[in-house]
């Protein structure tokens, strides 16, 4: 396991501010670049039948899925295709921070457009909340609030960066969390723009 300690704990989320350098981050963009050409980004429906303003994928043993029947995670991309393998360089992080004996079963890749946002949920899906959920962050800034276990309250809120790392845990597990903005522009990494967010559970 990595000696790496957060840079930043904030309500229980440990926050390592640049754990992925520039070299790194190209690396796991053209990982995920695979992933996508395999599993094409799509855009879910809520259970309320609106469609969410982030497109997703997956990869993995499950993906995460969404429409009128409620959230869930599934086997099969919608396309009808088996998920691809989780990135190399996303599993090597969840090694040296969350465990090096048990792998994630899922990581839902989300994408932020302009103007793109991430109402304040709880991850709440898995099977077993004792293990944490990693986020990696990758391209233009987002704006990440951090709540509460219940709805309501004060909250916190934190710029992320690309390659900056967070893993939600203990206590913090079924935190509400939202990304209320995205600073578009501010990174080269994405040529047109965009933030992409990584975020690695194990499901069963």
């Amino acid at each position: 396991m990595s000696l790496a300690q957060p840079t930043i704990t904030l309500r229980g989320f440990d926050i390592y501010k640049q754990y992925l350098n520039a070299d790194a981050q190209c690396h796991l963009l053209s990982e995920l670049r695979e992933v996508v050409k395999r599993a094409p980004l799509f855009s879910p429906q809520t259970p309320y039948g609106k469609s969410m303003s982030v497109r997703m994928t997956s990869a993995g043993k499950y993906g995460w899925f969404s429409d009128r029947a409620g959230y869930r995670y599934v086997d099969r991309h919608p396309g009808g295709g088996a998920w691809p393998e989780i990135p190399e360089t996303v599993l090597s992080v969840w090694h040296a921070l969350v465990s090096d004996t048990r792998d994630p079963d899922c990581c839902l890749i989300n994408f932020y457009g302009d103007g793109t946002r991430m109402g304040m949920h709880q991850d709440k899906d898995e099977a077993d909340f004792s293990w944490p959920v990693l986020s990696v962050s990758l391209g233009d800034e987002g704006l990440f609030r951090i709540g509460n276990t219940s709805r309501g309250g004060k909250t916190e809120s934190i710029w992320l960066n690309s390659g900056d790392v967070v893993v939600m845990g203990g206590k913090a597990r079924l935190t509400y969390h939202g990304v209320d903005r995205i600073r578009f522009g501010t990174s080269q990494l994405l040529p047109k723009g965009g933030r992409i967010n990584l975020t690695c559970r194990v499901v069963e």
